[in-house]
């Protein structure tokens, strides 16, 4: 979609994609062999279309997921757009969907981004997204795509729950250290005082 001069993807560029820092979840660091193998086992299942060109021996993948001739599967824009940052990203919710969308989809405000969401969860052959319970912290629920299975929401409320946890202890840590210098500086201010009227 972004970056369609580059597509079909070399395995080259597909492994460059796959392990991408910035705004994945998860992050991942993937070997070149591991990344052709998968693509191929998605050829098989049809879900990638490799192309190969036995002069050159070079293969290209190209999706086969949604929006194709060769899927039932046909999202629209929105749709995609969320689709493709929850695929990305891992669970969000609507407020970080609508601000993460924008070289995709442009969407007006939350609503409308909840009525994407809302599509894709009642969806008549089988739901592409669930609504997870809301986490403490957090404003709103969150939303995660099932193309892995179902989600166990317990489990990851467990889980966020876990990470909230150490980030509180985090800061805590942060604050006790902070005291801490802040005593030992009134030490040494001390301490030089007493030097100076030595």
């Amino acid at each position: 979609m972004l970056t369609p001069d580059q597509y079909p993807l070399t395995v080259n560029a597909l492994t460059n994609a796959c392990n991408q820092k910035s705004g994945r979840d998860p992050v991942m660091s993937l070997e070149k062999n591991r990344v052709q193998r998968i693509a191929r086992d998605l050829g098989a299942k049809h879900l990638v279309h490799v192309e190969e060109n036995f002069r050159t021996g070079v293969e290209k993948y190209r999706q086969r997921l949604c929006n194709t001739v060769y899927n039932d599967l046909q999202l629209d824009k929105p749709q995609f757009a969320i689709v493709c940052l929850l695929l990305l990203r891992g669970p969000q919710t609507p407020g970080e969907l609508r601000a993460r969308s924008g070289r995709l989809h442009t969407f007006a405000d939350n609503g409308a981004v909840e009525d994407a969401l809302t599509a894709l969860i009642e969806r008549e052959s089988n739901p592409l997204v669930v609504k997870l319970p809301r986490t403490a912290g957090r404003k709103d629920s969150e939303y995660m795509h099932l193309f892995s299975g179902p989600i166990d929401a317990t489990a990851h409320a467990a889980r966020a729950q876990t990470v909230t946890a150490a980030g509180a202890t985090a800061r805590a840590s942060v604050s006790e250290l902070a005291e801490r210098v802040a005593r030992l500086e009134l030490e040494v201010a001390e301490l030089r005082e007493s030097l100076k009227s030595r």
